[in-house]
């Protein structure tokens, strides 16, 4: 079995799938970036940051909305040359034998599909950063209560009376429904705490399990979203691409005349749609610019970082001289393996680190608590710098 990577035919290749399905993520990295190095100008900016995931998904339903009602594909997938096809399934089944051919063909979207496919494109992702943050919350909340232990319970305000019970009763009662309401919460948090990481193991399972199989070619549909819809995502011709344009100028123009009134309204709901088409043209290639220009600074800091971060490497210093035997000391024997003060062969090699010279550990021992010094430099050392060597060349 083979795997797929070439680009002949329509079906895309594992890599023109998965740069469609990646484009989402660093959109939002893109986004998020720009919006936090503006907000440090403008303060009022951290408000949009602080509702991302919100702000993220309005603005990722309006380009699914309209990239599937006017190219039926998504709008990566638009970026790439690629069209979603509904699937139909023919099953032949030959009288003479019991094996069946299935015979797959390729239709339009239909509406629901194209509803099906927004929900799975920006709702699911939003639910699941919702309940990626809730996770993460919870989490640290364990954390927290393992290393300082659980918190104690918080008083509510002490009651002034007043002298009116009505207000104190009532009070009362708001403040057992709050309380009910935090304790519903603090539940479906620990719920979702402890449901969150098996369902993520799950889905990451099966959507790796699906591009697997994708990249064995063992089956269409690249994951687990587009199987159930029953969608198979195909190349673009060259006609459809040339088509797309004259597709969307159809769409616009049959807005345009069910636009109802008078003719200066009509004018205006022209002009206010035609802003609206424009500012969604240029929005699509702003946003796909600004992905581009962000990894590529992410890529040219990285490296910078990288260089300025990386240790300079300098060539190994020259070794020291070997020390000169002094006339007075003892002189060196010609065998490398003699001690120089017994004249035999070292028994448990020590070395004195002043001079570098090896020796008898009991010669160089007695040697140099008496002299205070090396045999061979003459050198001043004593028993400190004596040690063991447990490997004798």
């Amino acid at each position: 079995m083979l795997f797929q990577v070439g680009g002949q035919g329509t079906r895309p290749t594992f890599f023109e799938m998965a740069a469609a399905q990646q484009l989402p993520a660093s959109l939002r990295g893109a986004l998020t970036y720009s919006i936090g190095v503006l907000a440090l100008r403008r303060p009022f900016l951290h408000r949009v940051l602080d509702y991302e995931d919100e702000f993220f998904a309005l603005l990722m339903l309006v380009l699914e909305t309209h990239s599937l009602r006017t190219t039926d594909a998504s709008f990566s997938e638009s970026l790439y040359g690629l069209r979603r096809r509904a699937v139909n399934i023919k099953v032949k089944k030959d009288d003479a034998q019991l094996n069946s051919a299935d015979e797959i063909h390729h239709s339009g979207l239909r509406k629901r599909q194209k509803v099906l496919s927004v929900v799975f494109l920006v709702v699911l992702p939003y639910l699941k950063s919702k309940l990626y943050s809730i996770y993460n919350k919870e989490r640290e909340a364990r954390l927290q209560a393992s290393l300082w232990g659980h918190d104690d319970e918080r008083f509510d305000d002490t009651d002034y009376i007043d002298g009116r019970e009505d207000s104190l009763v009532s009070r009362g009662n708001l403040d057992t429904e709050a309380s009910l309401r935090t304790r519903l919460t603090k539940r479906i948090h620990k719920i979702i705490g402890a449901c969150y990481p098996w369902l993520h193991a799950s889905s990451e399972g099966a959507s790796f399990s699906y591009q697997l199989l994708y990249l064995l070619d063992a089956t269409g549909f690249y994951s687990v979203g587009l199987h159930a819809l029953g969608i198979h995502v195909c190349r673009a011709t060259g006609q459809e691409l040339m088509d797309t344009s004259s597709r969307i100028s159809k769409i616009r123009s049959r807005e345009r005349e069910r636009l109802r009134g008078p003719p200066w309204l009509k004018a205006l709901q022209g002009a206010l749609l035609s802003c609206v088409y424009t500012s969604l043209d240029y929005a699509q290639t702003g946003l796909i610019a600004a992905v581009f220009f962000f990894k590529m600074m992410e890529w040219w800091y990285q490296s910078a970082e990288e260089r300025m971060s990386a240790p300079t490497v300098y060539p190994p210093p020259p070794p020291p001289p070997p020390p000169k035997a002094a006339e007075e000391g003892l002189p060196l024997p010609p065998n490398r393996t003699i001690c120089p003060l017994c004249s035999q062969k070292r028994a448990n090699p020590s070395v004195v680190t002043v001079s570098g010279f090896v020796f008898c550990y009991a010669c160089i021992f007695k040697y140099v608590s008496q002299y205070k010094r090396c045999p061979i430099t003459l050198m001043p050392a004593t028993v400190d710098h004596i040690r063991r060597l447990f490997h004798d060349v």
